[in-house]
């Protein structure tokens, strides 16, 4: 079971909602965490547990790339609206940077986040 993380910009959560929905029986099969907003609507709209830890423009961006240099994230979804601007720019930069070089998956667009549910399918099919 991994430890996948769960974010997304405010113009993003909707599409966040329609691909978790998508892919929530394979969600389910992992432990789940999520910034607050994109964990409340997560929860609230499809029944999952996604465990929140705090809002991103306060320090939740923050405090998930200090969950990564502590190992306790294995893969993050990270729905980003490249095309707003952010009073929190440096976090998310921190957060992604912080991925990037503890060697942590990040998905910033459906495609990848696609591509990493496929990857845990195998390779769980792979151990069977």
């Amino acid at each position: 079971m991994k430890r996948i993380a769960l974010v997304a910009h405010n113009q993003k959560k909707s599409e966040m909602l329609a691909w978790v929905k998508r892919h929530k029986d394979e969600l389910k099969k992992h432990k789940l965490i999520g910034t607050t907003n994109t964990s409340k609507l997560l929860n609230s709209v499809l029944d999952l547990e996604v465990e929140g830890f705090g809002h991103g423009p306060n320090g939740g961006d923050i405090l998930l790339a200090a969950q990564i240099l502590e190992g306790k994230v294995d893969e993050v979804i990270f729905l980003i609206d490249a095309e707003t601007p952010h009073g929190h720019e440096h976090d998310i930069q921190t957060l992604i940077r912080t991925a990037v070089l503890n060697n942590v998956p990040i998905a910033l667009n459906l495609a990848t986040a696609d591509f990493l549910v496929e990857l845990n399918k195998a390779e769980r099919d792979k151990e069977a």
